[in-house]
C-alpha cells in the first residue's frame, strides 16, 4: 500500500500550506508537519524548505510528487484487480459532488450501496468540483460527480484522474406562469432574448455556459438579476423578475407561478456531468457498480422531470 505520508506530501503540493493540507486531510497541522518531517528522514531527502513563515517544496520534493503519479495509479489498479479477484469491496467508500448531484444522485447511490453492502461505510461530501478533485488526491473520497465545464483546475488529461460521462443534462428555460409563452412546451433562445434574464455573475462556469448559448444564436441577452442557487433563480422567476435557465436535473419543487419549457432551435445549452476517480481505480467493483447506479438514476430523473414539469 502507499505510505500515508506520501499522500500527505501530494496534498501539500496541491494546497501549498500546512494549514490547508490539514483541513483537506483531516489531520491536525502538527500531525501534517510531523508526517512530512518523518518522510524526509526516512527517504533521506530534503523535500521542504523554509519560505518566509511557511514552507515550500524543494525541487526534489516537486520531482518526487510528479513521479509518484504512475505509482499511485498502479497501486489503485492493483487494489481494484485484487478486490475483483476476491469478490470483495472496501470497508469505506467516499463520495463527493456539487449540490444538485449530491442531493439527487449521490444520496440515492449511498442508500443503495448501504442496502446492498451492509458492512460498507459510505460517506457523502457536498463540494465544488475543484475541491472534489482535491479530496480525491487526499483519498477522502473515491468517486466524485462534477460538471465537466466547472473543472477548470483539473483537465481531462490530468494523469491523476479518470473521468466517465454520466449524462448530458439539458438546460431548460423557466418563465413566469403568466408569461405569453407559458402555455407552450418549447421555446427558442431567440424568442426570449429581449426578456430580463437571471443568471450567475460573470466569471462563473454557469455564466460562461449561459453566454455561449446566446453567442451561438447571435444575440445578446439582457441580464437583469444575478443569483447563485437554483432555488433563488426559481424564486426570482416566480416573482416575475425575469426568466432563467434551469438544468433538467434540478427540480422546481412545486414552485408557484413558474413554468419550465424545453429549448429548441439552433442553441440547446447542455451541461455534461461526469464521474471522476483516481486513475487506476476505475475497474474497482464498487466504482463500477456505482457508475451503473448513477447512470440509471440520472436517466430516470431526467425522464421524470419531463413528465412532471413540461
Amino acid at each position: 500500500m502507499i505510505d500515508a505520508r506520501l499522500i500527505t506530501l501530494r496534498v501539500f503540493a496541491r494546497c501549498g500550506t500546512i494549514g490547508a493540507t490539514a483541513e483537506l486531510t483531516g489531520y491536525s497541522p502538527s500531525a501534517v508537519s510531523a508526517q512530512l518531517r518523518e518522510l524526509q528522514r526516512v527517504l533521506g531527502m530534503q523535500l521542504l524548505a523554509k519560505d518566509g513563515r511557511g514552507v515550500r517544496l524543494t525541487a526534489t520534493g516537486r520531482f518526487l510528487v510528479a513521479g509518484s503519479d504512475p505509482l499511485i495509479a498502479q497501486w489503485e489498479s492493483l487494489r481494484a484487480a485484487a478486490m475483483e479477484a476476491g469478490d470483495q469491496v472496501q470497508a469505506h467508500f467516499g463520495l463527493g459532488g456539487f449540490s444538485s448531484a449530491a442531493a439527487h444522485l449521490l444520496a440515492p447511490l449511498a442508500a443503495t450501496l448501504r442496502s446492498t453492502h451492509p458492512l460498507l461505510e459510505v460517506q457523502v461530501l457536498e463540494a465544488e468540483p475543484a475541491r472534489c478533485f482535491d479530496l480525491l488526491i487526499a483519498e477522502r473520497i473515491d468517486l466524485a460527480v462534477i460538471v465537466a465545464m466547472q473543472s477548470d483546475t483539473y483537465g481531462e488529461d490530468d494523469p491523476r484522474f479518470e473521468q466517465r460521462v454520466l449524462l448530458d443534462d439539458p438546460l431548460d428555460v423557466i418563465i413566469p406562469g403568466d408569461h405569453p409563452l407559458a402555455s407552450r412546451q418549447t421555446a427558442t433562445l431567440e424568442e426570449l432574448a429581449s426578456e430580463p434574464w437571471i443568471t450567475e455573475a460573470a466569471g462563473s462556469a454557469y455564466h460562461s455556459l449561459f453566454t455561449a448559448a446566446f453567442t451561438a444564436v447571435g444575440v445578446t441577452p439582457r441580464i437583469a438579476h444575478e443569483a447563485v442557487e437554483w432555488e433563488t433563480h426559481i424564486a426570482f422567476v416566480g416573482a416575475g423578475l425575469g426568466v432563467g435557465l434551469l438544468p433538467r436535473l434540478a427540480p422546481l419543487h412545486g414552485a408557484e407561478n413558474v413554468v419550465r419549457l424545453r429549448i429548441t432551435g439552433r442553441a440547446k445549452p447542455t451541461r455534461r456531468i461526469v464521474a471522476a476517480v483516481r486513475r487506476g481505480s476505475i475497474a474497482s467493483p464498487l466504482i463500477q457498480e456505482s457508475l451503473r447506479i448513477l447512470q440509471v438514476n440520472a436517466n430516470r430523473i431526467l425522464t421524470a422531470r419531463l413528465e412532471e414539469d413540461l
